[in-house]
């Protein structure tokens, strides 16, 4: 008996990736951001039509931020 050879050829790829350290601090830094802005932007609304916009305010907060630090340096 013959043995059958694959039709398709499997590559194996190697996972080669640097380890930096300490990656996850953005992340958290972001998810707290975004729970703080959305209790800010949520408690400063009066319809649920404001609730929601300060929903997607809150998932780009830090585009907010930046555009206000550029403001106040004058950039």
């Amino acid at each position: 008996m013959m043995e059958e050879k694959p039709t398709k050829e499997v590559k194996i790829v190697k996972n080669v990736t640097k380890h930096y350290g300490g990656g996850a601090g953005g992340g958290a830094v972001y998810g707290l951001g975004l729970i703080g802005a959305a209790i800010y932007f949520i408690q400063h609304s009066t319809t649920f039509m404001d609730g929601l916009i300060g929903l997607l305010k809150a998932l780009v907060w830090p585009a907010f931020l930046i555009f206000r630090v550029f403001e106040l340096l004058k950039m």
